[in-house]
């Protein structure tokens, strides 16, 4: 008999304290066959939930009024093997986009994301790649909570080898490891040991980060799409 290889679902929970937003993403990502939306709660029930169900990606309210967003980012963050993190937002202009990527924020989406796209962006959360709409990522690379210092920059670009900075890039572009991989002609396996190698060196947590990097240090403007 054949083996039916199955797709491992991916465990998100929605946290927001519009209920019309919890049921409207529950509904678009459960309508995803590998995605399982476990839960969906107010701010307040945030942390027990992640405690108890472990998902693999959170979708995060920046702003609630029972409790703050960055409060609960930040506690999230503390926890063991601690999920992937997406703050959702409902403006591209936010002044809380910097210190959510300061606490460690995987990913910034728009409550507004076309659902494909949300879709999409959770998949690449779980994977780690992290995930930026394309309307938030001028607010995210002119945060200045994300700045690191000229000479950090200029010693952390010494420190790279030429296909690194190349990777590092396309990583400012938002490529996945598979379009880095295709971009310059070499396996997806390899892409992922440059990540590795470019995260730390460059001193960031994780690729949202560097893509901060990568446009403040002007290696985005040497990849050309």
């Amino acid at each position: 008999m054949t083996a039916v290889h199955t797709e491992p679902h991916l465990r998100v929970l929605v946290v927001d304290d519009e209920a019309l937003i919890r049921s409207g993403l529950t509904m678009i990502l459960g309508a995803s066959p590998e995605i399982t939306a476990v839960t969906a709660c107010e701010g307040g029930a945030a942390l027990d939930a992640v405690v108890e169900l472990r998902p693999d990606v959170v979708l995060l309210d920046i702003r609630m009024p029972d409790v703050d967003g960055l409060t609960l980012l930040g506690r999230i963050r503390l926890l063991p093997d601690p999920p992937q993190v997406a703050m959702l937002t409902t403006f591209d202009t936010d002044e809380y986009v910097g210190e959510a990527l300061r606490l460690g924020a995987a990913g910034f989406l728009l409550k507004d994301t076309d659902p494909e796209v949300l879709v999409r962006s959770v998949r690449a959360l779980a994977t780690g790649a992290g995930c930026l709409s394309e309307s938030v990522t001028r607010r995210v690379r002119t945060a200045p909570a994300a700045d690191p210092p000229a000479h950090s920059t200029l010693a952390a670009l010494a420190a790279l080898s030429a296909r690194e900075r190349q990777v590092l890039g396309c990583i400012g572009h938002g490529l996945s490891n598979a379009e880095i991989a295709a971009r310059l002609h070499i396996g997806v396996a390899t892409v992922k040991d440059y990540v590795k190698a470019v995260l730390a060196k460059t001193g960031v947590a994780n690729r949202v980060q560097a893509a901060v990097f990568a446009d403040r240090a002007g290696l985005v403007d040497e990849i050309h799409r």
